[in-house]
């Protein structure tokens, strides 16, 4: 079935970005049809982070109807669609996100799954996002300011009628200090869908201009976010597993 998720929160630089890129990495990793559109149309990010920073035809040119969907979309080599949006200051005036839901269905025939990274906050662009959402998901840290500004989020998709299918924790760190995932659960009143742990991989990756997925797979956030994955789609995974060997981690070798 079909799907469109949006990858939401209620505050900026909680791994937004991050999670809707390897989110899809790793569904695509599991053999779905992935398409990850960058929803954030006034800081967009995507095409940076996957090495496609400035591409013929975005988003940009579909909303004002330039150019057709399929023409703004671009395989990555390993398999995910990717649909980057402008990064031209010129285009923030010509920005109307409420256009979006206009192409919900043309976004659906690209892919199975379409993960959709919405804007920061919760003003008008990113309402608009959340509008075209079947399910939305909201990325948090495990500290007070971010899980208030996440329940801000889930209460607004609540009015908008739109169903939560959960919460991603980023930047785990287990320290004691953060907020534990017991206590998170209770206070936004949805499932913790997963705990991506604080992990240099991730900023080796962004380094690389590539999914952690596809550059460290068996890092540890690699590995949540495939658990994530995995339980969304309903297939087996076993983590342990995957995990890389100690000779390999200590010796570079198996």
């Amino acid at each position: 079935m079909q799907k469109v998720i949006v990858i939401t929160s209620g505050k900026g630089g909680v791994g937004k970005t991050t999670t809707a890129i390897n989110l899809g990495a790793a569904m695509n990793y599991f053999g779905e049809d992935v398409l990850i559109i960058d929803g954030n149309l006034s800081t967009p990010n995507i095409g940076v982070h996957l090495n496609s920073p400035e591409v013929p035809v975005n988003l940009n040119h579909v909303l004002s109807k330039k150019a057709d969907v399929f023409e703004a979309v671009y395989e990555h080599e390993s398999g995910i669609k990717i649909m980057p949006s402008s990064l031209s200051i010129k285009e923030l005036k010509k920005i109307k996100p409420e256009k979006l839901k206009d192409f919900k269905e043309d976004f659906k025939k690209v892919s199975d799954y379409v993960i959709i990274d919405s804007s920061a906050g919760l003003g008008s662009e990113a309402i608009s996002v959340m509008d075209i959402a079947d399910e939305l998901i909201i990325v948090t840290n495990p500290e007070i300011p971010a899980i208030t500004d996440a329940l801000k989020a889930i209460k607004v998709a609540e009015q908008m009628k739109k169903p939560v299918l959960g919460v991603i924790m980023t930047r785990v760190k287990k320290d004691g200090i953060e907020m534990a995932s017991e206590a998170v659960k209770e206070m936004l009143e949805v499932p913790i869908l997963g705990m991506v742990p604080e992990d240099i991989s991730i900023q080796k990756a962004l380094n690389l201009k590539d999914a952690v997925i596809h550059s460290y797979p068996k890092s540890k956030s690699s590995r949540a976010y495939k658990e994530i994955a995995a339980q969304l789609l309903d297939v087996e995974y076993d983590s342990n597993k995957d995990r890389e060997s100690f000779w390999k981690r200590i010796f570079g070798r198996e």
